[in-house]
């Protein structure tokens, strides 16, 4: 046995939430064969397995009755530079922010208005994660995965993983494909995306009028710094709910009682409206029940203030959705996966 197994192990530092429950067994893998012989030792135990990557994207709502694989993997690479044109691989386990400055320090461009996203390389696909206009999807060259059922590794292009938003192939399949690496496409020359947000505006009052890349990943890393509470201060998961998309005459019912809407057409005819405005408007941005709240700042992140259950930020999500049901007739969905 290679790897280390241990016991009953609080799962409070590998969750963003913060949440302290305990896992029956914890393994940690850096390599694939780490990955291979804890899934086999599980099998052998009849265990169930839930792998984590950085825990930024997960609920916990009890002790966790199962062995919990973690990707620790670690390492980036440059695997060819052809014209200006590159493609960069990273082990599931690299955190992502540090891997997105790699790349940025490596003068190649893509990643930028992805800084400053909690989480690792290996997750970013499952919820093909985007954020100020570019998404995984758009920066995507392929990944390497485990498909669990058969033991095989599997090659997968754009087209295979069906990338949806904050959505995929492997969300849509949970527990068979464990990531293990991903490739990104990258380029020497900047395809500056700067209409989403308040981007360009804080590069203009930064004075910066020739963008690099470095200069709007800072813009957006000071961006997010503002909105967004740092995870190592204030438990909490990023943005909690999904912006929900709904057909155009619902959307026209909402704008009818509420001229301000914040809402964006889709190239399918519906209409996609943001969370957070319609919890705001809800009246939940800033509430507090016990330790589990709603950001003061940002009405789609919940937060943990200390000491808040799993369990008591699931019923104050439900109770969100409950009210933006009733008020608005939109389903919210939440972003984070439970356990």
């Amino acid at each position: 046995m290679t790897v280390r197994w241990q016991e009953h192990v609080s799962l409070k530092p590998y969750n963003t939430f913060g949440i302290d429950v305990k896992a029956r067994y914890f393994v940690q893998a850096h390599t694939d064969a780490d990955v291979r012989e804890a899934l086999a030792q599980a099998a052998e135990r009849d265990l169930p397995v839930l792998v984590i990557g950085g825990g930024s994207n997960l609920l916990l709502t009890r002790d966790v009755d199962a062995l919990v694989l973690q990707m620790a993997s670690r390492g980036c690479q440059v695997l060819s530079d052809v014209d200006g044109h590159v493609v960069v691989e990273a082990e599931a386990g690299e955190p992502w922010h540090p891997f997105v400055q790699w790349s940025l320090g490596q003068g190649l461009c893509g990643l930028e208005n992805l800084s400053l996203i909690p989480g690792t390389v290996g997750a970013a696909p499952m919820q093909n994660v985007g954020a100020y206009g570019v998404e995984i999807k758009d920066v995507f060259a392929g990944l390497t995965a485990l498909d669990r059922q058969t033991g095989e590794l599997r090659e997968f292009d754009l087209q295979a993983c069906a990338f949806g938003y904050r959505d995929s192939l492997f969300k849509q399949n949970p527990g068979r494909w464990l990531i293990l690496r991903v490739r990104f496409a990258l380029s020497r020359t900047l395809q500056a995306h700067l209409d989403y947000g308040p981007v360009r505006q804080r590069l203009l009052e930064q004075g910066v009028e020739q963008p690099t890349a470095q200069a709007i990943s800072d813009a957006i890393c000071s961006i997010r710094r503002e909105k967004l509470p740092d995870p190592a201060e204030l438990g909490n998961a990023g943005s909690f709910f999904k912006n929900p998309v709904v057909p155009a005459a619902l959307a026209e019912q909402i704008r009818a009682h509420y001229p301000n809407v914040v809402a964006y057409p889709q190239a399918d005819g519906q209409v996609k409206l943001a969370a957070g405005w319609l919890i705001e408007q809800a009246g939940w941005k800033g509430y507090r029940d016990g330790d589990a709240g709603v950001h003061r700042l940002q009405s789609l992140v919940l937060v943990n203030y200390g000491q808040a259950s799993g369990a008591q930020l699931h019923g104050l999500a439900q109770r969100i959705q409950a009210d933006i049901r009733a008020r608005f007739g939109v389903e919210l969905e939440m972003e984070p996966n439970l356990y």
